[in-house]
């Protein structure tokens, strides 16, 4: 048994002990945060470094100080957070941390032992179980939209009741017009006013037009990357595309992601030449599955090119008029609205980074993935290209079937 699953045992036989288990955590968090700052792998890029470090110095600033913190989800609009320096802990980051502790399967089952549905998004139960147990301490705010995700509104909504914790779901129409771009504008000008209410301090909109101006800077720079996706190498591992999730999502528009993404151009310009099979992925990446570890992870003949996810929103956002532009960016996302939205902008993305093969892991729960997975598809036929697709779990591991999963994806990588 390595490590990692002796101290995940450790953190189990104490779950009585919500106090004991927030510093196992904690220190879980700290010495990972050290490990990865002076045990450096020359395989990785200093930008993945630095990466690496800011994600587990998130969630790590995020649990150490709830009550300067707000629970979001991926999509929610964190520009204000950021402009009031508000710490974000977004769900889908915690529990694929706690999923790294190996402790997800008992966060899990006692989600689904309080009334939660074994249907339920198992990102969502293991949030929720950690609150069950009270091993997170609640926030003094929750934020989260209507957009994509059906899991959203319920769990926000019961965390929030558990907790009396303020709550504000953000409705997205899924169709754009100026009326649903004044619709979304006057909500989060709510937003604002209620976080000003929350947290005793007011946004001061020119912090807030600071913050669009680095995101649009930072996505500048996202576009710059996506240049050069479809000729290099150089993701190294799974993992480093989902940590990509914090910059390209909740954190964008701090300095600390610009800089990241800096770094990141500056990197895969002197990144050697694609060789080997490219593989794009839609949607997730099963970071945690045996076999996809096996063979994309610091791999010499497959490379992972990238996924959908990180490219949702690629414009500007106004800067003149931030939250009408927040707005329009919310209502734009490929992801929201019709799957023909999502359709072309995966195919504006494939015909630039030219991969040999797409392979859509199915997120069991996540039914907005699944239902488009045949559309997917077609398109793939239609570019020419190799499509696979597997059920599983990003999360939950014991939902993961590894022989099947790795008959049918080695008959796929031997394809290619």
């Amino acid at each position: 048994m390595d490590t990692v699953k002796i101290y995940a045992n450790i953190i189990k036989e104490n779950m009585d002990s919500p106090e004991k288990v927030n510093k196992l955590i904690n220190l879980g968090l700290t010495t990972a945060y050290y490990y990865v700052s002076f045990f450096k792998d020359r395989r990785i890029p200093k930008s993945l470094h630095y990466l690496n470090k800011y994600c587990i110095k998130s969630i790590k600033d995020s649990l150490a100080n709830p009550q300067n913190s707000a629970w979001v989800n991926l999509f929610a609009p964190s520009e204000f957070l950021i402009a009031m320096d508000i710490k974000p802990l977004f769900i889908e980051a915690y529990s694929s941390f706690m999923s790294g502790f190996f402790i997800e399967d008992y966060l899990i089952d006692t989600a689904e032992s309080r009334g939660m549905s074994n249907t339920l998004c198992s990102y969502h139960k293991t949030f929720i179980g950690a609150s069950e147990l009270n091993i997170l301490k609640k926030p003094k705010f929750m934020m989260t939209t209507s957009m994509i995700c059906d899991a959203n509104i319920p769990t926000f909504k019961y965390l929030s009741k558990k907790h009396g914790v303020p709550l504000y779901i953000i409705d997205i129409p899924y169709k754009y017009s100026k009326n649903a771009v004044m619709y979304v504008k006057k909500q989060l000008l709510e937003v604002a006013e209620k976080l000003g209410e929350v947290f005793n301090r007011k946004l001061d909109i020119d912090k807030l037009r600071e913050v669009v101006k680095t995101e649009n800077k930072t996505r500048a720079l996202m576009r710059e990357y996506l240049n050069y996706a479809g000729e290099k190498r150089f993701i190294p591992t799974m993992t480093f595309e989902m940590y990509m999730l914090f910059a390209s999502h909740v954190f964008i528009g701090s300095k600390e992601v610009l800089h990241f993404y800096e770094m990141l151009v500056e990197d895969i310009k002197r990144a050697p030449e694609r060789s080997g099979k490219s593989i794009f992925f839609i949607h997730l990446l099963p970071i945690f599955e045996k076999n996809f570890k096996d063979y994309f992870n610091f791999s010499d003949k497959f490379h992972i090119a990238g996924s959908d996810l990180n490219y949702d929103f690629l414009d500007e956002i106004d800067e003149n008029d931030p939250f009408k532009g927040i707005a329009e960016k919310l209502i734009l996302n490929s992801f929201n609205g019709e799957i023909n939205r999502r359709v072309a902008r995966i195919k504006e993305l494939i015909e630039k980074i030219k991969p040999d093969g797409i392979i859509q892991f199915c997120h069991l729960g996540c039914k907005q993935s699944m239902g488009g997975t045949f559309i997917i598809k077609n398109l793939a036929s239609e570019l020419g290209i190799p499509f696979l697709y597997l059920d599983g779990d990003c999360v939950d591991k014991r939902n993961n079937q590894e022989g099947q999963n790795r008959t049918r994806l080695e008959a796929f990588l031997e394809m290619l």
